[in-house]
């Protein structure tokens, strides 16, 4: 019997194409992000305000007093962990002043805005955590497993690794609103609070936008390892 019928129509080496360009197009969002985080984080604010403190008036002026914001090493280990209502920033974002810790800083506060109110998504990614961290630990070992048999990535294997690409894809998938919502929740708090200026906002839209590429570029590759996977269902 031949592969799944709605994969039958392409082309012999057509996913081997998609997954170069895919590739590229994750590689392309990494230097994206960096660059334009660095040529931002160059800039400063002319109010001077940290980025620590711009993430505490926004959740303050959005009545959140129950969130602690710390301090981490790292570059870009920017989160927020709804578990345990902590909002963690980066040195460069916590202690910074420039356009690109203020929009970072902001959009962590932001997805603390979206856990006080209620999001719907966010709350759904929260969900799906747990079974996102399992098929996490099991797909490495899902990939060892299939190097031992002739037929590679076949039966119960496969079946497996299908399960566990369709829920990275649509942890990704959710993953998508919960970001895009935050950062459109830290443009309108920065100039509505008047952390920034308008004529300032520039390099933080164009900081978050670049940001908002990596998280495209991980939902189009597990979905593309997930088509990959069905269309070897005999």
């Amino acid at each position: 019997m031949t592969t799944s019928f709605a994969f039958a129509f392409l082309p012999p080496g057509v996913f081997m194409i998609l997954f170069i360009l895919v590739l590229i197009f994750s590689l392309y969002a990494q230097f994206k992000v960096s660059s334009t985080y660095n040529k931002n984080a160059e800039i400063p604010s002319r109010g001077g305000i940290t980025g620590r403190e711009a993430a505490e008036a926004v959740m303050a002026q959005a009545g959140i007093d129950d969130v602690a914001i710390e301090e981490t090493d790292g570059h870009l280990t920017d989160h927020y962990n709804p578990m345990s209502k902590t909002l963690v920033l980066s040195s460069e974002n916590y202690r910074g002043t420039s356009l690109a810790a203020l929009g970072v800083a902001a959009h962590e506060a932001g997805h603390a805005i979206q856990h006080k109110q209620g999001y719907a998504m966010l709350h759904l990614r929260m969900a799906l955590v747990p079974a996102t961290q399992i098929v996490s630990t099991i797909l490495p070992f899902v990939i060892l497993a299939s190097w031992f048999f002739i037929r590679g990535l076949t039966g119960v294997i496969l079946d497996v690794a299908i399960i566990c690409y369709a829920v990275l894809t649509l942890f990704q998938l959710i993953t998508l609103p919960v970001e895009f919502d935050a950062s459109r929740r830290a443009k309108e708090k920065l100039v509505g609070l008047g952390i920034l200026a308008r004529d300032e906002m520039p390099g933080v839209n164009a900081t978050l936008n670049a940001a908002a590429l990596t998280y495209v570029a991980a939902f189009v590759s597990a979905l593309l390892n997930l088509l990959y996977l069905l269309s070897r269902r005999e």
